[in-house]
């Protein structure tokens, strides 16, 4: 898990979960494309860990390996997995790499409780890494697109947030955050938001859809250097056009 994603993770868990009213609630976490490649990576369990919190963990992928409790033999049914399940799903560095992940969305919502929480983090711009496929980057409505495809699939959803998070140490990601609640009548239990203790962002959305540091401009297009660099390559071009 790249450093960015950390960071998400990590304000995730203890926005929402670290200081509620149930400090010693023990949460049903399913990570879903769980394989862990690097052994010196962080996971979701890890940070768990660090966090001190109680729960029951479930690593979920499509081939086995390291951090797999559970192989999902097909990515749009889970077979494997009862309805009503989790407390929390978590699919980060996965969206991007499944060709229908509106699917998979409606599977995994099928499987969380009721009050239950998806978590979804997927780049917004960064390289193009095949594993096996690399098919996708999102916006910040993404969410509301998949908030309303399961809604008319027969779901009750609502999004709590979303955002397009800075980058931050060894890679030039912006992550793309998501968090869905699967039953809009448990809204009340989430009044805390990530875009309200955290700046480190770019338009955000929380749960009446009001957008929060609105930019038409991705973080790399605000830097001075990148700024620098554009008005060069348009000078340039307009002499290469008046050659030809």
């Amino acid at each position: 898990m790249h450093s960015s994603a950390k960071r998400n993770l990590k304000r995730f868990f203890q926005v929402y979960y670290k200081n509620d009213n149930e400090p010693n609630k023990v949460l049903d976490v399913l990570d879903f494309g769980s394989r862990n490649l690097n052994h010196n990576w962080s996971t979701c369990k890890s940070i768990l860990k660090e966090l001190n919190l109680n729960f029951n963990y479930t690593g979920a992928d499509i081939v086995a390996g390291n951090n797999v409790d559970v192989i999902i033999k097909q990515p749009y049914q889970f077979e494997e997995l009862s309805n009503n399940s989790f407390d929390v799903i978590i699919a980060t560095s996965v969206f991007e790499h499944v060709e229908f992940f509106w699917l998979t969305y409606l599977e995994i919502i099928r499987v969380l409780k009721p009050n239950g929480i998806f978590y979804l983090n997927s780049p917004s711009n960064g390289d193009f890494h095949r594993w096996d496929l690399d098919c996708w980057r999102f916006y910040p409505d993404a969410s509301i697109a998949l908030v309303n495809w399961g809604n008319k699939n027969g779901n009750n959803s609502i999004l709590l947030e979303s955002f397009i998070s800075k980058q931050y140490l060894e890679c030039g990601w912006n992550d793309f955050v998501s968090i869905i609640l699967k039953d809009k009548n448990y809204i009340k239990d989430y009044n805390q938001k990530i875009i309200h203790k955290h700046s480190e962002y770019l338009n955000g959305l929380d749960n009446n859809l009001k957008l929060h540091r609105f930019s038409n401009k991705t973080e790399d297009q605000l830097s001075f250097g990148w700024k620098v660099n554009y008005k060069i390559r348009k000078k340039l071009d307009k002499l290469l056009n008046k050659n030809k």
